[in-house]
């Protein structure tokens, strides 16, 4: 039986933001863990000051070449992460085809690492696989209402077919495998110009320009701040469900609300304006965590006040 500090796991997207948290806890945690990332989106200063701790490596690879996984050091693994994708809209309007291409290629590629090894991997889903939803708040059971052409899909379908493959593989091959749906994470780490409802407030709060709030700011969402995602994550990897399963924040608020708090937190003078809101933005977002809570003994602990004073203080420091 392996000891506690023989545990590996392989984390693809581990310079992105919830991937270098992740790979940050399994350190702490005990594991020795390999990130993967190509940095389309991520950036190596995100696990930057992991480097030189003992048990981690970061490899700069594409996780979609065919042999992007084969010959990683220090295997075998007990678990494979997968979370490489661009997430922003930002990013997959930008990289259209990478971001499809990493829900396919390098979904099996992630699959075919944790057959080999008898790993179990977990995919990190999303909760635009719900798209614009018609059922409130949004369960597990609930197959989505997603535009399969819409400037969105690029996105979303590509996480509803990692989902379908991973699903095939582990009844066709009996992989181990979970899925978990994630919404509206947020803290350190985040990208200024990711276009982000949070982090593009807190830059433009900070910096004294005009909050742009999409629509009428009526559009709501949950915010859950990473430490908490990455908790729940961490849970269903050590538990034996296969999922999905939602990890995400209970308290749901709209965007102006969000855009007015962080005006008060960061003690700006900054205006909020109005722009046009994007094609096929969800109307309501929030999760049913019931699964999670039942199941993994998973609930948010970081209140959405200490969160965003969290995440404030880190861009406040980067700017400065």
């Amino acid at each position: 039986m392996k000891g506690e500090r023989d545990r590996r796991a392989v984390v693809t997207g581990g310079a992105g933001f919830v991937g270098s948290h992740l790979c940050e806890r399994l350190l702490d945690d005990g594991w020795r863990v390999v990130a993967v990332d190509n940095l389309i989106s991520g950036a190596e200063g995100n696990v930057a000051p992991l480097l030189d701790r003992p048990g981690f490596a970061f490899l700069r690879r594409d996780v979609c070449a065919p042999d992007a996984l084969t010959d990683l050091p220090g295997g075998p693994f007990d678990l494979v992460f997968h979370l490489a994708c661009p997430a922003s809209p930002a990013d997959y309007l930008r990289l259209p085809l990478e971001t499809l291409e990493t829900g396919s290629s390098g979904t099996r590629n992630a699959l075919e690492l944790a057959a080999r090894d008898g790993a179990r991997m977990v995919l990190a889903s999303t909760s635009e696989v719900y798209g614009d939803p018609r059922v409130h708040p949004q369960r597990e059971d609930y197959w989505g209402n997603v535009n399969p052409v819409g400037p969105r899909s690029v996105y979303d379908e590509a996480k509803r077919y990692a989902e379908a493959l991973v699903t095939a593989h582990r009844r066709a091959r009996g992989t181990d495998t979970a899925i978990v749906r994630i919404f509206n994470s947020y803290g350190p780490r985040m990208r200024a110009g990711d276009g982000r409802a949070v982090p593009t407030f807190i830059r433009q709060a900070l910096a004294g320009e005009p909050l742009t709030v999409a629509g009428d700011g009526s559009q709501t969402r949950s915010l859950c701040y990473v430490d908490d995602t990455v908790a729940g994550i961490v849970a269903l990897a050590e538990s034996n469900l296969a999922g999905p399963v939602n990890i995400g924040g209970e308290e749901e608020t709209t965007v102006l609300d969000i855009a007015r708090r962080i005006v008060k937190l960061t003690g700006s003078s900054s205006p909020i304006t109005f722009v046009e809101r994007p094609g096929d933005d969800p109307a309501r977002r929030r999760p049913d965590t019931t699964l999670a809570r039942e199941k993994l003994g998973w609930e948010p602990r970081v209140d959405w006040q200490e969160g965003l004073e969290r995440t404030i203080e880190w861009f406040a420091r980067r700017a400065a």
